[in-house]
């Protein structure tokens, strides 16, 4: 479970950053607290199912698109593989 907290951390961390939000921006959209998102981020606190969905609707993506991309491995070795 521990695994799946820190890739949820970098998979979010990484949607993050391609928005090119601060911590801070995000935090605010979400209505979450920024010192909170940032242990989310680094896998060390569990958010919650509502916590993700504020996620979610802050980056205007789908719940099931932001959990999908936890699954991915981390380097796709064929076209196959491609989730999107």
């Amino acid at each position: 479970m521990d695994e799946l907290n820190h890739k949820f951390g970098r998979v979010l961390r990484q949607v993050r950053q391609e928005y090119r939000w601060s911590q801070e921006v995000l935090a605010d959209r979400a209505g979450l607290n920024r010192c909170y998102l940032g242990e989310v981020e680094r896998g060390e606190a569990v958010p919650s199912l509502l916590t993700l969905a504020k996620l979610a609707v802050a980056l205007d993506i789908p719940l099931s698109r932001l959990l999908a991309r936890c699954e991915r491995p981390q380097q796709q070795s064929s076209p196959m593989m491609a989730i999107d």
